[in-house]
Formats: structure tokens, sequence, C-alpha cells
């Protein structure tokens, strides 16, 4: 008997700003694959991640739910940086996903898939005691300690002679090469890259030498892993073909938050991992589905990686699970009319933690985020910081890079969208960060003491 249901491959980059790619608009780094795959479908140019950095990026995206459901805010702990800094207690950070949220590849096995995860889990020790049949190099590592053998903290059966990505690439096409056409597979292909360190591949690096930078991106080592994880996803799409399996296969490319900005900048997009302006949160997003999805497409409607859950429930013909909060965009997909509820529904982040590295783009030179939360809605993105109880108002239409706070020529909807955050906060029994911390220095306290 035929297959009937499609084959599912989730292309998931690591710190790949949304400006990375020559789809996306830029000429400094070279992603011909990217480039060619994104012509197959739809982009997405208002693409989002639903945190800035990978860890509760990625566990809001398989759960579909917000970070204040499973806790799971940053990596490590959320006492990031100098307590003498921090004004506030952070909440505690939950590192393991709890195993009692039914993540989407769990559903995908119970229905009928195979499932295979090649690269970076960092959810828990083990991915195959959630949902899946095979993996590849995933434990709870971020990154690894190297991508040249041996390469430390990341393990993976087999001749370790090869750049990282390059193995695992190898790896997940063996597994793409056993499976068989009446019955479909789920690939999670996260495979590391292009997070630090930034290790160059030494074959690549005549292709940037000498090359112009382009408004912030000129880092040669870090061209020369996206051109190599560019071919690395070329090799993946040469094997579905080979396998006949290209025809019935729906391709997600995204990545789990934005451009590391010590590496890559996202220009005109403000700042970089880690930061909760658009440069941090903003990625790309690509559809691909042969006889489905209008190949050739632009869409601005704003979608998150939270939409993936109930967008791959149908998909796969499933109907029955657990409630999420992201929404499916499958019909979007298909006809390219947005349903009203995904033009008009707001998009929620909220991060009661710190995260060190400030710079001249997050106006913080300590801090890339304190404590606070934004949201956007239609044109509107509205940032409110926990530490002082200010905000900021942005017209992301007229104002891309978030460079002119218009909150107090705004009022109304200034107004309109804090109770929409107080009405989400109390949906979601989102954690309040009030409690002081008694090690706090304030600035001028810290320059008294240094004279």
């Amino acid at each position: 008997m035929a297959q009937q249901k499609p084959n599912i491959i989730l292309i998931n980059m690591d710190d790949m700003g949304w400006r990375d790619s020559g789809f996306m608009g830029s000429k400094f780094y070279e992603t011909p694959v990217m480039d060619k795959l994104s012509k197959q479908g739809i982009v997405f140019t208002n693409g989002y991640a639903s945190a800035s950095n990978c860890a509760p990026s990625r566990a809001s995206m398989l759960s579909g739910l917000w970070q204040t459901r499973h806790g799971i805010y940053t990596v490590g702990t959320s006492e990031r940086g100098d307590s003498k800094n921090r004004k506030l207690v952070p909440i505690k950070n939950i590192e393991v996903l709890n195993p009692d949220f039914k993540i989407f590849p769990q559903l995908l096995k119970e229905n009928g898939y195979s499932t295979c995860i090649a690269g970076k889990w960092h959810m828990s020790n083990n991915p195959l005691s959630y949902g899946f049949d095979v993996n590849i190099g995933g434990s709870h590592a971020g990154s690894p300690k190297s991508y040249y053998p041996p390469y430390g903290n990341v393990k993976i059966d087999g001749p370790n002679t090869e750049y990282l990505t390059d193995l695992i690439t190898d790896k997940a096409i063996d597994y793409i090469k056993t499976q068989k056409s009446s019955k479909p597979f789920f690939l999670y292909y996260a495979s590391y890259g292009v997070h630090s360190p930034i290790q160059k591949v030494d074959s690549l690096m005549h292709k940037f030498k000498g090359k112009p930078a382009d408004d912030g991106q000129r880092n040669q080592a870090y061209a020369t892993m996206l051109n190599n994880e560019d071919r690395n996803i070329g090799r993946v799409l040469q094997a579905l073909e080979t396998q006949g399996l290209m025809e019935n296969t729906l391709i997600i490319f995204t990545s789990d938050n934005g451009g590391f900005n010590q590496v890559t900048w996202q220009h005109p997009l403000r700042a970089g991992k880690g930061s909760y302006f658009e440069g941090g949160t903003r990625v790309p997003l690509v559809f691909v589905w042969k006889g489905k999805i209008k190949a050739g497409t632009t869409s601005d409607l704003p979608v998150t990686n939270l939409d993936f859950y109930p967008t791959l429930m149908q998909v796969a013909g499933i109907k029955n699970y657990p409630k999420v909060d992201g929404n499916s965009v499958y019909n979007y997909l298909l006809t390219q009319k947005a349903e009203k509820l995904l033009v008009e529904r707001p998009l929620y982040w909220y991060f009661p933690i710190y995260l060190e590295g400030g710079n001249a783009e997050t106006n913080d030179r300590i801090f890339r985020t304190r404590p606070g939360e934004t949201v956007r809605k239609g044109d509107w993105k509205l940032h409110r910081y926990f530490e002082n109880d200010s905000v900021a108002l942005y017209n992301l239409k007229t104002d891309i890079g978030e460079k002119n706070n218009v909150a107090k020529q705004n009022p109304q909807i200034t107004k309109d969208l804090l109770a929409l955050l107080t009405t989400w906060e109390q949906k979601v029994k989102a954690p309040a960060v009030t409690t002081l911390n008694k090690a706090y220095i304030p600035l001028n306290a810290k320059a008294d003491q240094q004279k």
C-alpha cells in the first residue's frame, strides 16, 4: 500500500540570523542551497523564534508552549552576570524539559512515523525517551567543545574523523536511506551549526578572503561554517531526491534564535541573540511542500515556531493532541489566505531572567536581556522592563530597527498593549519578578565607590 502521510524534515539552524542567507539579503555569506530551497516554497519575512536563545526556543517549539508553561527561560542558571548588577532576583530556570509535556515528535511516532534527531537536542540527557527512534549526537550539550575531532561533549558512534556537522549529515543521510515509501518519517535536522565555537572550514576559506564586508557581516570563519552547513543541507535534499522521497516531504527551514552580535549582524534589525529586539527573535523561515505550497511566494504574516506543533498535527492528520499555545498555519500554507485569528493575534515573549553581554545596540553595556516582556500586535511592538516598569513602543512598519520609542506619542496604543500583557500574564500564570536583590549596587553608588 502506498504511503499517504507526508514525510517531515525540520531544519533548525543554531544561531543563524535573520539576514544570514542570500535569500534574506546577505551579500557576504554564500548560501546557494538555502536560496534555491527558499524559491521552492514560501518565505515568511516575519518569522519568529519563541525566545532569543536556544534552550527556551527549542523547548517551546517542540512542546508548542510558551516558556511560562515549562519554565525553561534560558541556558543554565538565570542568575547570569555579576550579582551586584542585578536589581531583581530572577526566576529560577528549569534545565530539563518535563517529560509530562508531550512534544510533537512523540505524537508523530505514536501515529506511525519513524523519528530521528540529527544533532542538537539540549532538552535532557537522552532524546530517545521523548519520542525519537534514532539519536545522532543529541544530548544535553548546547554546543560542541570542538567541531573537529575529538568533539568532546558530543558522542557519535563510528569513526570521528570529520568536521562535526559533516559527520552528523552523513548519518542523517544513512537514516534517510533506510526509510521505505510505505512508512512516513520525521527528521529533526539540527546539526549544531552555526553555534560557537567559531571554527573555520579550511577548504572554504578561499571564498571569503578579501571579500568586502556587508553592513557588519564580515566574519570569514563564520562564513565558512554557514557555507558548509548550506552544502550539508544540499546533501540531505539530494538524498531525498535519490530515494524518491522529495515528492511527499514537507520541509521547514528556520533558526532557533537571532544571530550572535559578536559574530554576525542583522541590520536593519536591532541587536541579536539574547536580546528581545527584533534581531534576537526574528529568524529565517521557509516552508516547502512540492505540489501543496505554491513555489516562489513570500509572506509578511507573523509566524512563530510555536505554530509548528499544531501545523504538523494537521499535516500528519493527527486530531488528538494536547492544547498548545501556537496556531496552525496549515490552511494558510495551502491557500495564502490568512484567517482573521492569524492576522490579529498578539505574539508574546516573557523573560524573567538576566543574560549578560550587552552592547551599544541593546543600549545596555552589561546585559543583553534584563527581566521583562514584549508583545507584538499588528505593526506595533511594546517592550516592558520589570526593574523600573519602563516601556518602549515601536512601529515595526516604519521603524523596523526599533530606534524610535513612540510610547509618549501613542498613549492609547501603549495602554492597550500593556493591558494585553497583563491579561496574558494572568492567563499563563507568568511568575512575577518582584523580589529585590540584596547584593545589588546601583550604578551611581558604584561610581561613588570607585572615587
